[in-house]
């Protein structure tokens, strides 16, 4: 019958029955067992979450573990420690008392320490006339030395468990990559086939994603996405085959002209009599002109990305990994959010080239945070392109005027 370690706590402190069992689960340590007690705090606050106790529990711990005087944790010096509160406090970074007392509670709880208390409920030790400690009050290790391989072994599957989650995430990062950027190559070089269907099918795989997925989420989500994949490739693949694109000449001349901006004298006719021979021509060069005007006003101003995540903060839950720490991931996620407000590819690409692809990230991240008051995201972008071309649109007013909101926002729930 295992008896040694139940202990109950001094005063007003209740016990439970959990705690007894708790107790009762900690076999006694061979008397030569010995561990290097750092050894075991890095396993402890690598299965921290496993064992359910905070940063500042473990903050507690660190210091109950400076008041032992040797290396390792040996059974045959003792494995009670005595510090006052004053000192856990000083040697926790000066935590305060109410929240010191709550935070050993949960290292008893998570059955890492044991409370040795003494019948006054002070904390001290009774020595011998060689000075050595016979009896001590205060905290227990034991269950530290008791349990080293069952914590080794967790923390060892923690960070296995923390290996391919890590991987899952970038394998679905770069399988989401590949199919956005298959889809919008086939529509913008005129592949057949129903790209709006597939890209909604794209859009739908990553609205069922939470904000905050578990390894098993991402896994299902990477495995439909895959299949996805393969539908587009396999879609591609047959056309090459097939040479089935409904691409053209025409067409491809018209994208040259459309992306650029440089040669706009080459769309005018270069004669009176050719002029007059092609007027559904001349009717779309005059489009084409209006769109890209010769006088092409100075390049938007760029604005710090702090501000603009600020001002924006949504736009971060579509970024790889859920944060955005530079103008490249900010691109990455606008692509993402492009798609889900339905704003066409050559919405989005007509804003790139008039903006520049900051900017454009940036009007993308200010429709998403008021998308509810806009009716058609595309329509509203392609409007800031146009304003952009005539030199008539600022994203600093946009900006600063979201930034307000969501500032007042924030003082009002706080």
């Amino acid at each position: 019958m295992q008896t040694g370690h139940i202990t109950t706590p001094f005063g007003r402190r209740p016990t439970s029955l959990a705690l007894v069992k708790g107790q009762m689960a900690i076999e006694n340590p061979d008397h030569g067992a010995r561990i290097e007690k750092w050894k075991v705090f890095r396993d402890v606050c690598e299965a921290r979450e496993r064992l359910r106790v905070q940063d500042r529990a473990l903050a507690v711990l660190d210091a109950l573990l400076t008041f032992y005087p040797n290396s390792e944790l040996d059974p045959s010096h003792g494995l009670v420690v005595f510090p006052s509160n004053a000192q856990l406090s000083v040697r926790a970074h000066g935590i305060t008392e109410s929240t010191l007392r709550r935070q050993l509670a949960a290292l008893v709880e998570a059955r890492l320490i044991l409370r040795r208390d003494s019948p006054n409920g002070k904390r001290y030790a009774h020595r011998n006339r060689e000075g050595e400690v016979e009896q001590a009050y205060g905290f227990d290790l034991t269950p530290l030395l008791a349990r080293a391989r069952e914590l080794a072994l967790m923390a060892q599957d923690v960070a296995a468990e923390r290996t391919l989650f890590r991987r899952a995430k970038e394998d679905l990062t770069i399988c989401r990559r590949d199919v956005r950027k298959l889809i919008s190559a086939a529509m913008l070089e005129g592949a057949a086939g129903d790209w709006a269907q597939v890209e909604a099918a794209y859009v739908s795989i990553l609205a069922r994603l939470p904000r905050y997925p578990d390894r098993a989420q991402i896994e299902t989500t990477l495995e439909e996405m895959g299949l996805l994949r393969e539908e587009v490739l396999n879609i591609l693949e047959t056309q090459f085959k097939t040479g089935n694109m409904h691409g053209n000449a025409g067409h491809n001349d018209r994208h040259i002209q459309n992306s650029n901006t440089e040669s706009i004298n080459e769309l005018e006719p270069r004669s009176r009599n050719e002029q007059g021979a092609n007027s559904a021509q001349e009717s779309h060069r005059q489009r084409v002109i209006e769109v890209r005007p010769k006088v092409k006003p100075g390049p938007i101003k760029a604005f710090p990305l702090g501000m603009v995540l600020r001002a924006c903060p949504q736009i971060a839950d579509y970024a790889p990994g859920g944060r955005i720490g530079h103008w490249r991931e900010l691109m990455t996620a606008a692509v993402v959010v492009r798609s889900m407000l339905g704003v066409s590819p050559s919405a989005y690409e007509d804003a790139c080239s008039t903006m520049g692809p900051e900017n454009a990230a940036v009007a993308i991240a200010c429709i998403l945070e008021r998308s509810n008051f806009i009716t058609s995201a595309g329509g509203y972008l392609r409007d800031l392109t146009k304003r952009s071309q005539r030199g008539e649109f600022s994203l600093g007013p946009m900006l600063m005027a979201l930034m307000k909101v969501n500032d007042d926002g924030k003082q009002r729930t706080a």
